[in-house]
């Protein structure tokens, strides 16, 4: 290595100089890696804020985007069938005269003020009994018997060329009303427990229905009844409930859920989180 000295200097005094160079110049060198450093943090924090809004976004357009049953009360069964139930006189209406199929199965709690339940069967096979079961506990968990704080309710099941609009001499049909002709196939005393939930992956989904159908979809839910929480009230306490089982780097997309995504799927009336 070429070392420069002054000739008009005595050594000390040029070992002096070269030494005052070194240490301005170990300055420089810790200043620029420094400088490196907070460039690396701050393009790793761009990264996450980047990955967050990008979820952000992911989960906003599937919430989003609307297919038929949106419109509707429906959930995934455990078996992978599409179970779809009214919200009020007018989706219980569209319904029955729009959506159901030969192949379908039609439930409904036997109580005043229920949704229909339709048991989408496209393929005009076999439906499991734990499908059946399910819909048998979502048409009574929507029913008006949540509302009136009921623990259970009967629930029955027909297919759709037994549910019929005409009503007999001299009876009158309201809107979303139907008459039912034929034998009835029954699920006794259904017990009113639902499960509201999140699937985690690029963003977080809200869904919710029967404990069994959740279950199969995600870990990341909790168990409802009957009790004295608004629905509001009762989703801001699922949200945090899941919070708190989930992973750190899940946090911030169950954070990201509105309370709106999970009061869809809770009844009308009041609840509480079962242990």
């Amino acid at each position: 290595m070429d070392v420069s000295i002054d000739i008009r200097k005595n050594a000390i005094l040029n070992a002096q100089e070269h030494y005052e160079r070194a240490k301005k110049a170990a300055v420089k060198v810790t200043g620029a890696q420094k400088a490196l450093a907070e460039t690396i943090s701050k393009i790793e924090k761009l990264k996450t804020t980047h990955a967050v809004e990008k979820a952000k976004t992911v989960r906003k357009k599937e919430f989003k985007e609307k297919r038929w049953f949106d419109k509707f009360r429906w959930f995934e069964s455990s078996d992978g069938f599409l179970v779809v139930g009214g919200r009020d006189a007018v989706t219980n209406e569209i319904l029955i005269k729009k959506h159901a199929e030969k192949n379908d199965f039609v439930f409904h709690a036997d109580v005043h003020g229920a949704p229909f339940f339709l048991v989408k069967n496209p393929s005009g096979g076999s439906i499991p009994e734990n499908t059946m079961r399910e819909a048998a506990d979502a048409a009574a968990a929507y029913s008006s018997a949540w509302k009136a704080g009921l623990g259970s309710c009967d629930v029955y099941y027909v297919k759709p060329d037994q549910v019929s609009k005409k009503a007999e001499s001299g009876e009158f049909l309201p809107k979303g009303g139907f008459m039912i002709r034929g034998t009835k196939a029954w699920f006794r005393s259904r017990e009113l427990v639902l499960a509201l939930g999140l699937v985690i992956g690029d963003a977080a989904i809200a869904i919710g229905g029967p404990v069994s159908a959740v279950a199969a979809k995600t870990e990341h839910y909790s168990k409802i009844g009957v009790g004295s929480l608004k629905p509001g009230e009762l989703a801001l306490e699922v949200k945090k409930q899941i919070l708190r089982t989930t992973i750190r780097e899940d946090g911030v997309k169950v954070k990201d859920i509105s309370l709106e995504e999970l009061q869809r799927f809770i009844p009308s009336g009041t609840g509480r989180i079962l242990a």
